[in-house]
């Protein structure tokens, strides 16, 4: 039975390299390893859609089939990260919705961010200029966040009379830069700066505008190249210890470490490290 299950999972794997965006911008690295999520629509300042959102979520849900993607780049295109929810194309439509649409919606958009939690790939935002709204949740539901100190994050949802409370916001936030900071920005709706950012722990290095793709695009192939296996173990206790008490967590990461010490990656390691080699990690 265990046998027939790990037959059919991997027989689910395929090749994302190739994978036919529609609303926006999808690139792998010549390794096949690295792919960069370039949201597409500079001209006002990479807003999200409907469609974006949807497309977004379902390519997430689906990367843990990927047999080649082991680290995603997310950015947006020509200075700007993401200006949030399209004004013309989801807010105005929006004040016209039911009840019942409006739900949809908002447990849609709440999708996105579950799915990018839960893909074993660890995702690098790279953020330039405005980062706003839906953008910023973006942002705060990656792993890992490098700037540029023009970068201004907002989580403007009180500035349009909604509460600050989206996306998981009010979960999220506090947990990576504190509750006072989190509660400042979420009331006021007001822009963080890239130094703040950087001295509340929100972002993760502070780069020049010339030097951000290609720092997110390092960062990211030193993940992918490494034991990629257990760097989607860490992110998964991540994402569950944040429910647990100390002796949950420390059981859970008992059972996750001893998970880890079975694989190749473990065993691989130790042996480059004996013969003063570099490891070639296999995610196996």
């Amino acid at each position: 039975m265990k046998e027939h299950v790990m037959s059919e999972m991997k027989a689910k794997l395929r090749s994302f390299k190739d994978y036919p965006a529609k609303h926006f911008r999808w690139q792998v690295d010549a390794s096949g390893r690295v792919a960069t999520i370039t949201l597409n629509r500079p001209d006002k300042k990479n807003p999200l859609t409907f469609e974006s959102y949807e497309e977004l979520r379902d390519l997430f849900t689906n990367l843990k089939y990927a047999s080649d993607v082991r680290a995603i780049v997310l950015t947006g295109a020509e200075g700007n990260f993401c200006s949030g929810g399209d004004v013309f194309e989801i807010i105005e439509p929006l004040t016209r919705m039911a009840m019942p649409d409006l739900l949809a919606f908002t447990r849609m958009t709440g999708e996105v961010v579950r799915a990018m939690r839960k893909c074993p790939q660890i995702i690098v935002a790279a953020i330039d200029g405005i980062c706003a709204g839906a953008g910023a949740m973006l942002a705060l539901a990656s792993d890992l966040r490098l700037a540029t100190p023009q970068a201004k994050t907002a989580f403007l949802f009180t500035r349009v009379g909604l509460a600050g409370a989206d996306m998981g916001a009010c979960g999220l936030l506090p947990r990576v830069i504190g509750q006072g900071h989190a509660a400042d920005l979420l009331y006021t709706g007001r822009a963080m700066s890239a130094e703040e950012g950087f001295a509340w722990g929100f972002h993760n290095r502070l780069v020049p505008p010339a030097e951000l793709a290609g720092a997110a695009q390092d960062l990211a192939r030193s993940l992918a190249d490494g034991p990629w296996f257990a760097h989607g173990v860490t992110k998964t206790m991540f994402n569950q210890e944040w429910a647990m008490g100390v002796d949950e967590m420390i059981e859970s990461e008992a059972q996750a470490q001893a998970i880890c010490m079975v694989t190749g990656d473990f065993r691989r390691a130790f042996e480059a490290f004996a013969a003063k080699q570099k490891p070639a990690f296999e995610g196996n």
